[in-house]
């Protein structure tokens, strides 16, 4: 009986979840020196497939996004080797990275 219990709690909690807003700004930094992500300086990380995507490094927190063209597909133009990432991604924050 307690089994069932616990599954019917879970099952509720489950079917609850998808009730909750999640209607958030996401273009905004929420962390301590909370600013509009256009005010952080992205670069860019080549993956291991050498398609790029932008990157910031705001501290402790962290964006990423694919590049893609104007058609919608990945940017993959040979701009650094795979597993690189360049540019001025760390800049914009007063807040240093912990790693």
């Amino acid at each position: 009986m307690n089994k069932l219990k616990v599954i019917a709690i879970a099952a509720l909690a489950a079917s609850v979840a998808g009730c909750v807003d999640n209607k958030v700004d996401k273009t905004v930094d929420r962390f301590v020196d909370a600013k509009d992500l256009s005010q952080l300086r992205a670069g860019i990380w080549v993956d291991p497939n050498g398609c790029e995507h932008w990157i910031i490094d705001d501290g402790i927190e962290g964006y990423l996004s694919a590049r893609l063209d104007k058609y919608g597909k990945p940017v993959c133009s040979g701009i650094a080797p795979p597993n690189t990432a360049i540019g001025p991604y760390k800049s914009g924050t007063r807040v240093g990275d912990p790693i």
